[in-house]
């Protein structure tokens, strides 16, 4: 891969960024936006997302992943205790964000309070608190595109249901012929876990936690930002019969994702109890990242 530069590594002030896109492309239920009000490129913060993907969709491709997961599930970055790898997380906060003043930290503790007070059992709360642990990748050095935004197969044709697929014309994928037919180097509804998605969050949190939680919290940490199937169905062909019953979960995990956020911080203090317990009830002692 060419060099990058700052502007490719970083083209959003914040990961939030991204969610925020998210939020826009998919309101939570209510009055409809105006034409006028929908996605305003003009706007910087719009401009910066479109450059995101831009990034994303050329430089995510099969290699980027097979070489991602070679370096990053070696797991030999850093070891410390759950809640400590939660406020290495708050680092991430980017203080000249005008939108919010909550970290990290806040964030999940509200994702994970809302799936709470509906009663859910206890490892769907563990997975709402834990959920985006896997963006310290960014303080790894990797580039955003490499850590959020929507994922998506590699190794086969990009749905046009992805967002911005016209960028997808710049990823060398696009023109070799292992990747570009719809089943690529797969088969017909062979299931997602034969399938290699694109590199983030969702996928290395999947690997730490994969020996640990139950299986409908792990489609919930490994798919949550994929988009393009829970909205669009747009890999259908690759999903099996497990698959279809497992996006249940996924289906009812991201309301909580996207539309707990709220600008009352909770109270750290008040809570850790609660979730220390309940890390240590499902999660080894220390996190390996």
């Amino acid at each position: 891969m060419e060099e990058l530069n700052q502007k490719e590594i970083s083209p959003l002030t914040s990961v939030d960024e991204w969610e925020d896109d998210v939020l826009d492309r998919y309101p939570e239920p209510g009055p409809a936006k105006t034409k006028e009000e929908f996605r305003n490129y003009n706007d910087p913060k719009q401009v910066a997302v479109r450059e995101f993907y831009r990034l994303n969709h050329k430089y995510q491709t099969y290699n980027n992943v097979l070489a991602k997961k070679a370096n990053f599930l070696q797991f030999d970055k850093k070891e410390m205790p759950w809640w400590a790898a939660m406020e290495y997380l708050n680092t991430l906060v980017d203080d000249s964000d005008p939108d919010t003043s909550l970290d990290q930290l806040q964030h999940l503790l509200q994702t994970a309070e809302a799936i709470r007070a509906d009663g859910h059992p206890d490892w769907f709360i563990l997975t709402g608190f834990i959920h985006d642990l896997g963006k310290v990748l960014c303080l790894f050095g990797e580039p955003q595109w490499n850590v959020v935004g929507d994922t998506f197969p590699v190794g086969c044709k990009f749905s046009d249901k992805i967002v911005f697929p016209e960028f997808f014309a710049d990823n060398p994928d696009t023109y070799d012929e292992r990747y570009n037919t719809k089943l690529g180097v797969y088969s017909q509804h062979c299931g997602l876990d034969k399938v290699h998605m694109s590199w983030g969050h969702d996928e290395y949190l999947y690997h730490i936690t994969k020996d640990y939680l139950p299986e409908p919290a792990l489609y919930m940490i490994r798919y949550h930002s994929f988009y393009s199937q829970h909205r669009e169905k747009a890999y259908d062909h690759l999903l099996n019969a497990h698959d279809h019953d497992m996006f249940k979960w996924v289906d009812k995990f991201n309301p909580y994702d996207l539309y707990s956020k709220s600008p009352k911080p909770p109270v750290v203090s008040e809570l850790r109890p609660f979730y220390e317990d309940l890390i240590a009830k499902y999660l080894p002692a220390t996190v390996k990242l």
